[in-house]
């Protein structure tokens, strides 16, 4: 690829990091906001240890979040990004099918998107920076 395809690259990613890194914050603040609410919603929903899980989401989903905006410890954030939404998807989506109210395109696209972005983050992030410096390869 040519340099101006590999600098648009490295762009469209940092976009989307930031994209994706904001709903997920939001999520997660909106959870941690109202966080008896969101314990007391995950269990009537069956949700194992819902206050556990509670803050679990709402600490994976907001600083998850914000790893993705920054490009740090990418890797771990998209993981545990697609897990949280992976359980969101066992406990609450997928029974009510793709297109339905309330159905499993938003997480699965989530989960996809953050697992994506942090196995090829893109140049402009931490991870890029520092295994720079390193004299580590770079994946992009």
């Amino acid at each position: 690829m040519g340099k101006l395809v590999h600098a648009l690259r490295d762009v469209v990613l940092l976009l989307a990091r930031i994209g994706i890194g904001i709903v997920f914050i939001a999520h997660g603040v909106s959870k941690f906001s109202g966080i008896d609410g969101t314990a007391a919603g995950f269990g009537k929903m069956g949700i194992p240890m819902p206050t556990l899980s509670a803050y679990f989401a709402a600490t994976v989903e907001t600083f998850g979040g914000a790893a993705l905006i920054v490009g740090a410890l990418l890797p771990v954030a998209g993981v545990l990004l697609a897990v949280v939404m992976v359980g969101a998807g066992v406990f609450v989506h997928f029974k009510n099918g793709f297109f339905a109210p309330g159905g499993y395109e938003f997480v699965m696209t989530l989960a996809l998107a953050a697992l994506a972005l942090g196995f090829g983050g893109g140049k402009f992030s931490v991870d890029a920076v520092l295994a720079a410096r390193k004299g580590d390869p770079v994946i992009v």
